[in-house]
């Protein structure tokens, strides 16, 4: 996609900080992070939003989360991380191609959702 900022990175036409690389996948750090540990994993594929997704994603989809916790473990969160996949403009997606965030810290990451 032409205007895809990860396409552009896949593509190494602007920088990003990459710390795993595959033939299918990418993963880099967070330009803004929320947390000590924030970095981002995604297809090479470009796929908007999880939305998208069918069955044809099946194999992508479990690369990506299976590959979250070694990759956490790498920069230093042995004891836990948050995943995140943000779907679509209410679902709080900013960058239109799919990505996992992995957030880590050695405390505990506070609450994400508060109960009223």
């Amino acid at each position: 996609m032409d205007n895809c900022i990860f396409c552009k990175i896949l593509h190494d036409e602007i920088p990003a900080q990459k710390i795993y690389e595959d033939s299918e996948v990418i993963a880099f750090n967070d330009i803004n992070p929320a947390a000590p540990v924030h970095f981002l994993i995604i297809p090479k594929i470009h796929v908007a939003s999880l939305m998208e997704c069918g069955k044809t994603h099946q194999q992508i989809l479990g690369k990506m989360l299976l590959l979250a916790p070694t990759i956490a473990k790498e920069q230093g969160c042995t004891d836990g991380f948050r995943t995140i996949i943000n779907t679509g403009r209410v679902g709080g997606q900013e960058v239109f191609h799919l990505h996992i965030h992995i957030i880590g810290s050695k405390n505990r990451l506070p609450a994400m959702i508060h109960k009223d």
